[in-house]
């Protein structure tokens, strides 16, 4: 039998993580004592899983036209999302997500 194809709709971004001591207050600087970045958003999430598990999806969203938008387009191809709905945004930065943990 063959499987239908599940389409997703959503967000997709860069997390950048920094590992910090504490959270700053306002106002407050701190230094970081390391730093990643992980593809991310809870759409690109979704179609992550959904082709782990073998199931044929795409993945319907806009990334910008910056270095960012091309990792986030990589991640999803090598994860096996189709990313022919993905648009690309001229004026307009790839979401990212500032993380502190």
């Amino acid at each position: 039998m063959r499987q239908k194809p599940i389409v997703v709709v959503g967000s997709v971004n860069l997390d950048l993580v920094s590992g910090v001591e504490r959270i700053p207050t306002s106002g407050e600087t701190i230094s970081g004592d390391r730093f990643q970045m992980f593809h991310g958003g809870k759409g690109a999430n979704q179609a992550v899983a959904i082709a782990l598990l073998g199931y044929p999806v795409s993945m319907v969203a806009m990334v910008g036209d910056d270095p960012f938008g091309r990792r986030l387009r990589k991640g999803l191809r090598s994860a096996g999302v189709d990313i022919q709905p993905v648009t690309t945004a001229k004026a307009t930065p790839s979401g990212i997500a500032l993380i502190f943990n």
